[in-house]
């Protein structure tokens, strides 16, 4: 390690232009914190997401048809299964996206596949036979595929071991960061990792209410997923900034240095997502239904997990030495950068 890095070319210099990238920060979450709280108050679960069954308990009927399915049929479906008694279901049309999948469907004679979910259903022949007369009305030839059910014990038990799972997660990772580094590191790195989770859970809270996704459990292994990338890479840039410290505190400002281990990394940073995002998106467009979800809280996840390791922890880290210092002089007390021995 020498001085020179110092003097290299700097594709973007991220120190400089902190405050846009705090500003960013903040357009890109508050208004997935204004979603979630209206959800919060408007949902009878109070969740600042839309939950499926997975969380709250309930039945999905599957049925295939031969032709696709409109939005103004979805609505038409909807209100006759509400007459039929059944309270609050939820209309969702699966289509097939792929050709292999396109030629067996029309093999098959499946055009689109209607999926309603009801509130838990144990054995209910009754509500059963009320759907089975909805759909066969409009559409003689549709075929039931699947009927699912998960009582409401379940999926409460089910949603506080993956809320578990994510304190877990967060706990293990400033355990880690602490040893490995030192607590303002870990600190900052769990504010980072606060930053990702709450734009996903923010971009997903407005496609709720927009166009009623609701999440499930594959959602939170794709959040703790992102969570472990994004970690990853904030620890790579960490780590860079360390090292850089015990060459060049002597030589350089810390601001420098940050600038410096940021440009190092961003290669890297950029052309391991890249890759990753390629694969995702693949995977999105010619994947099944069942996982587009999944598939998509990856894709948003990882796009934010890459700018914040890059743009928002080492700024933060830097601002936060910053203060430090600030607060060092004012009070008399002369001692050297924490970065220089971080």
């Amino acid at each position: 390690m020498n001085e020179t890095i110092l003097h290299d070319k700097k594709i973007i210099d991220v120190v400089k232009y902190r405050w846009v990238w705090f500003g960013l920060s903040l357009l890109l979450i508050v208004p997935g914190l204004v979603a979630m709280a209206y959800s919060v108050i408007k949902y009878p679960t109070h969740f600042p997401v839309k939950v499926g069954i997975d969380f709250t308990g309930g039945t999905i009927t599957q049925y295939t048809v031969p032709d696709n399915v409109s939005n103004n049929e979805m609505g038409k479906i909807r209100t006759n299964l509400e007459k039929a008694g059944i309270e609050n279901p939820v209309i969702q049309v699966l289509k097939s996206n792929n050709a292999i999948s396109k030629a067996n469907d029309k093999k098959n004679n499946i055009g689109a596949i209607i999926s309603i979910k009801t509130a838990f259903q144990s054995n209910d022949k009754q509500s059963e036979q009320k759907i089975a007369t909805v759909i066969k009305q409009d559409y003689p030839e549709a075929e039931l595929v699947q009927v699912s059910s998960i009582g409401p014990t379940l999926g409460s038990e089910l949603f506080k071991n993956s809320m578990f799972a994510l304190i877990l997660a967060f706990v293990g990772i400033v355990a880690y960061l602490t040893i490995r580094f030192q607590l303002d590191y870990a600190v900052i790195a769990m504010l980072s990792l606060a930053h990702d989770a709450l734009f996903v859970l923010g971009v997903f809270s407005i496609l709720g209410i927009l166009f009623d996704v609701h999440i499930d459990a594959l959602f939170i292994t794709a959040v703790l997923t992102v969570i472990g990338f994004s970690n990853h890479d904030t620890i790579v840039v960490f780590d860079r900034i360390r090292e850089n410290c015990r060459f060049l505190a002597k030589k350089a400002s810390f601001p420098e240095i940050v600038n410096a281990s940021v440009n190092q990394t961003l290669a890297r940073s950029i052309n391991t997502s890249l890759t990753t995002l390629i694969t995702l998106i693949a995977l999105y467009l010619f994947g099944g239904e069942t996982t587009k979800e999944f598939v998509f809280a990856m894709i948003v996840g990882i796009a934010i997990g890459t700018y914040s390791s890059i743009f928002f922890a080492s700024t933060l880290l830097d601002w936060w030495r910053e203060k430090q210092d600030k607060a060092s002089k004012s009070g008399g007390v002369s001692k050297p950068r924490e970065g220089a021995v971080a």
